[in-house]
């Protein structure tokens, strides 16, 4: 299965797997085990977080899978709480002794947190962009980072993330942050792709999923495949994580993406918090 998932190149040259799998939410004392179960059914992207606090877990899976570390795409990303250039610092050194894999494949800004910090997320991404210098992190992007946001770190220090990852589903397909980031050869990644299931029972998508005979989360994942998206689907079942990679034996009509399409509510599709407004720093 893994054979199949396709691999997107980044704008260093390097590639991902365009569908990976994110423990967002998953317990530090169950994520060893899920994990493994992942990379068992064909996962090799695994999407992590300092915030998740479950580095650890997916590193332990990593190790004991006895596949090769060059077979497995791993990103984490800062916690809110260190974006001054030296608590950056040691915050990757950690993840790095967390993850104990040896290097780390993306490292991402969580968020940007434009009203802490004195609004100087730049700083931090000018910290992180030294991480690709010795091999550490193969590549560094941002998360949740809207366009003046892109626009002032690419004007700032000339350097523009691997990737933006960003809340992207049919229901809010945060268009402008996504153009800004194509625009800019920034891969977009799309978290929470299902609007964490709300859009499951939408008519258009249950339509076409009887028709093309995969379920509604299926039709979704696969409109994001379809749009050059990387996604993460998380499960802890083993049936959804084999349904959730079961996405390469059926191709969307030019009707059925744009049915989806016009799903989009804008703003008021959101799930999540705004990254303009979004403040919060862990205890």
């Amino acid at each position: 299965m893994a054979s199949e998932i396709p691999d997107l190149t980044l704008n260093n040259g390097s590639t991902i797997p365009q569908l990976g799998f994110g423990v967002f939410q998953v317990p530090p004392e169950d994520t060893a085990e899920v994990t493994a179960k992942a990379l068992e059914v064909g996962y090799r992207h695994i999407d992590t977080a300092e915030m998740y606090g479950n580095e650890k877990g997916v590193g332990e899976a990593i190790r004991a899978s006895g596949i090769p570390r060059d077979e497995i795409f791993v990103t984490s990303k800062l916690n809110n709480g260190f974006h001054e250039p030296d608590a950056a610092r040691r915050a990757f050194d950690q993840t790095l002794a967390d993850l104990d894999i040896g290097h780390v494949d993306l490292f991402l800004m969580h968020w940007p947190l434009p009203t802490r910090y004195g609004g100087d997320f730049v700083a931090t991404w000018q910290t992180m962009t030294e991480f690709t210098g010795d091999g550490r992190a193969r590549a560094v992007g941002v998360s949740n980072f809207q366009p003046d946001h892109l626009q002032r770190i690419a004007e700032e220090t000339g350097v523009l993330p691997a990737v933006n990852q960003i809340e992207v589903h049919p229901y809010f397909a945060n268009e402008a942050a996504r153009k800004a980031s194509t625009d800019a050869s920034v891969l977009v990644e799309a978290w929470s792709p299902i609007a964490q299931g709300g859009v499951l029972k939408d008519p258009a998508i249950t339509q076409i999923a009887e028709r093309v005979g995969k379920s509604p989360a299926q039709v979704v994942l696969r409109w994001h495949l379809q749009r050059g998206d990387v996604i993460f689907p998380k499960s802890t079942h083993e049936e959804r994580m084999r349904e959730n990679i079961d996405l390469f034996d059926v191709e969307l009509s030019a009707d059925d993406m744009a049915a989806l399409d016009a799903l989009d509510k804008g703003e008021e599709g959101r799930t999540g918090p705004n990254p303009d407004t979004f403040d919060y720093i862990p205890d």
